[in-house]
Order: structure tokens, then sequence, then C-alpha cells
């Protein structure tokens, strides 16, 4: 009866640890921004306090507005204070373009005054 009881415990734990890991992947397109501002209030939030900011807009989707400053395959750099990463290559967007960029804030790079987002989608070009 114990080797019974133990089996069903372990089953249960494992379903839990394997739906846990393997959780369906968020879609960033289809989710409702938490949070919308520009490159220069974000910044700012994050000079002043970098740990409550951080602990704010880590996991959440948010919309940053700014300048195109830099352009590689799949990664841009807004206003030089936004970092992101795109799962696509970035083909149509040009230096000093205006655009809105939708995604998942990953964290603040203080060695580099840098916001990281990834799973990002252009909104506005």
């Amino acid at each position: 009866m114990k080797k019974l009881i133990l089996l069903i415990v372990v089953i249960i734990i494992s379903a839990c640890l394997y739906l846990y890991i393997f959780q369906n992947h968020r879609n960033i397109a289809n989710e409702t921004s938490s949070y919308e501002t520009n490159t220069i209030n974000l910044i700012n939030e994050f000079f002043i306090n970098p740990t409550d900011s951080e602990t704010k807009y880590l996991n959440k989707t948010i919309e940053v507005t700014g300048n195109v400053t830099d352009i590689d395959l799949k990664n841009i750099t807004i206003d030089k204070i936004v970092f992101c990463q795109f799962h696509e290559n970035i083909e149509t967007l040009t230096k000093s373009s205006q655009l809105i960029i939708k995604g998942r804030f990953i964290g603040y790079d203080d060695l580099l005054n840098q916001i990281k987002l990834d799973q990002c989608i252009i909104i506005k070009n």
C-alpha cells in the first residue's frame, strides 16, 4: 500500500513539474500592453530607482516609442537606450525612423544603461 501511495505522489509531482517547465509560450502580439511609454520616461525611471523599476516591468509586455539608432539582422536599438530582439529579420527599418515597439521586458543592463526587450513586434512604423 505504501508503494502505491509513493508511486501516485511521484506521478503527481512529475506531472506538475512537466506542466511547469513546458508551459505554452506567450504570444506578445496578442497580449495587451501593461505599460505604454517613451524611451526618455522609461530610462528616467531606471535612473531614479533601478530596483523598483525592474520589479515593476519584469516579464511584462510594454510598448515603447522612440527613434531607431542601431539596426542589426534581428535586433534594433531605440534612442541608444532600449535594445529590442525580434524573432524574424528586420529589413524595412532605417535609422532615425520613429516607431512604436511592443515587447517583453527582460531586464535592465546597468553597465550599458540599456533596457532589454525580447519577442518584439513593430506596432507603428
